[in-house]
């Protein structure tokens, strides 16, 4: 539970400012002012513990430093992040310098004493600030912490940060957001626009979705063409998939990220403690990599690269050895790249009515001895067996695999992490059967879904319907769960599919305000969670929106 020790604090929750002196303040190193700013530290996600007292307040000056240990180099990183933040907010780059504690100082430091490594702590006096993790980690979230208590726009003004403590740390060590650039490509300036905007909501992971029927979108050195015809379309549908007659743009869609991008990418995201999770989704969602290398499928094609969404009935032939060769050969190249632990495999919506028929998936069947029993179909444990394949692989290579439920269908799997998205009943199921699970049901947390149920004045959705209060309220552990079982769902993510969004201003619209309600719900324990309070904040945080120019949705202000 939060400690509240002063009558001042309710001021905080519902404002950046709680005090103004209209008689000018002169702040030592600092220019004469007009205005006294008291920052507040109820910021989205809400700390555990925020303690304020009535001692003098930490005041931000022209010759304050930034500090961190000598000779730490992600602390470096973290204090010029800092430094930056308040640059942008008050007009004043802050030196970052190697040192100890000391006056006039926010110093960095690792060595706080807590079982949680991304657990901070944030102690402020009249001498500086002090903020302090169990690891690098921590220390970054506490920066985090720091920098949204200070509102955009305090050029001029002299800043105080009120005496006190902040202790945090997060319910949850998996705290992600999904991404699809399979069905549009996005430049590499707003994938790292994107993770930057993950990075402000204390979001962990970025499940970066690579693959996907209308577009493949990660170089393989090994198979080129999966790049030169498996990265373009010929076209686009325009307008809603149910829309009679379909209509095309006839105009062709392309792009995919070199490997020297996505080391790139991948570095900007490790120094804002995101690590980038790759999806390449098999066996189903492959059409780009059939039409790139026929010899993949079944009927041997031709194959295209899709040019509408939906679900395909040719996918990978698992009956051929090349088949498995193939993907350990891609694998082998995705490890190279993205040093996760983690790698998402797919494994949703495959149709198996190609594997019904051929005569490479029912040889393989055979040879398997696999037969159809207890619900479940042979074509089914095929399916099973061929991702077993895949995670038998990574596990070699010290990864561990994530896949979508279905994975779970053919009854055969070793130890995946399985990520529910299909309904939050079978979420429960894996964690009673002792997988780790991930929670990502898609009628709280896909947002490409509809946020308002004005649809005239909303841009095109795929449909559905929710609206910010259905995320905040999500509760990722269901409660049929016994505590035991619970510790089984070892964190939650919101997923933005892009069928129907091409621009990052649309995928900007899409994500936010929703990404703030899931990362409190990630974040927070159920019992510290309160819409209303959550609502009054995200005032605040949408003036972070406006400084970065992100094309939130505004409506849930005027709500």
């Amino acid at each position: 539970m939060r400690k509240i020790r002063t009558i001042c604090l309710w001021g905080f929750l519902l404002m950046f400012v709680s005090c103004v002196q209209k008689e000018t303040v002169t702040v030592q190193d600092t220019v004469t002012v007009q205005d006294t700013v008291t920052v507040h530290y109820d910021v989205i996600p809400l700390p555990r513990e925020i303690s304020t007292n009535e001692n003098k307040p930490f005041v931000l000056k022209r010759s304050t430093a930034i500090g961190y240990p000598k000779g730490n180099d992600k602390l470096k990183e973290s204090a010029e992040f800092l430094s930056g933040y308040i640059l942008e907010t008050t007009g004043e780059k802050l030196t970052v310098r190697e040192s100890g504690s000391g006056d006039n100082t926010i110093m960095l430091e690792t060595g706080l004493s807590h079982d949680n490594e991304e657990a901070y702590h944030i102690a402020v006096s009249e001498k500086g600030i002090v903020i302090k993790g169990v690891s690098e980690k921590g220390v970054f979230y506490g920066v985090q912490t720091l920098r949204k208590s200070l509102p955009p726009s305090l050029k001029g003004k002299t800043i105080h940060f009120p005496a006190g403590s902040i202790t945090d740390y997060p319910r949850f060590g998996y705290r992600a957001a999904l991404f699809d650039v399979g069905r549009h490509y996005f430049p590499t300036d707003f994938i790292k626009r994107f993770i930057d905007i993950l990075a402000l909501h204390n979001v962990n992971y970025f499940h970066w979705h690579l693959t996907e029927d209308q577009g493949w979108r990660v170089e393989i050195k090994k198979y080129p063409k999966l790049t030169e015809i498996g990265s373009v379309r010929k076209e686009t549908l325009v307008g809603h998939l149910q829309r009679k007659p379909q209509q095309f743009d006839n105009t062709p869609h392309w792009g995919f990220y070199t490997q020297e991008e996505i080391k790139d990418i991948v570095k900007y995201a490790q120094e804002r403690y995101i690590t980038i999770i790759p999806e390449i989704d098999l066996p189903g969602h492959m059409l780009s990599a059939l039409a790139s290398y026929p010899e993949l499928g079944c009927t041997g094609g031709p194959y295209e690269v899709a040019t509408k969404w939906g679900i395909f009935e040719d996918v990978l032939c698992m009956g051929k050895e090349t088949t498995y060769q193939f993907l350990e050969d891609v694998f082998t190249e995705i490890t190279e790249l993205f040093p996760s632990e983690y790698i998402h495999i797919g494994g949703d919506e495959c149709p198996k009515v190609r594997w019904e028929v051929c005569p490479h998936c029912q040889a393989m069947i055979k040879k398997l001895g696999l037969k159809s029993d207890g619900g479940r179909t042979k074509e089914q444990k095929l399916q099973s067996y061929a991702m077993l394949e895949v995670e038998k692989f990574l596990k070699g290579k010290n990864r561990r695999v994530i896949a979508w439920e279905e994975i779970l269908d053919g009854g055969i799997a070793d130890n995946p992490i399985v990520m529910s998205w299909l309904k939050e009943g079978s979420g429960a199921e894996a964690a009673q059967g002792g997988y780790d699970v991930i929670m990502a049901p898609h009628e709280a947390v896909y947002l490409d879904y509809y946020q308002s149920e004005d649809r005239e004045n909303e841009p095109l959705a795929i449909g559905g319907y929710i609206p910010i209060q259905r995320v905040y309220h999500f509760e990722p552990i269901p409660k049929e769960l016994t505590e035991e079982e619970g510790k089984k769902i070892i964190g939650t993510q919101v997923n933005l599919w892009t069928e129907y969004i091409s621009t990052p201003e649309h995928a900007e619209y899409m994500l936010l305000p929703r990404l703030a309600a899931i990362s409190e719900v990630q974040w927070s324990d159920p019992e510290a969670k309160d819409f209303e309070s959550f609502r009054s904040r995200l005032s605040n945080l949408f003036q972070f929106y406006d400084l970065y120019h992100y094309n939130a949705a505004r409506h849930i202000l005027a709500e």
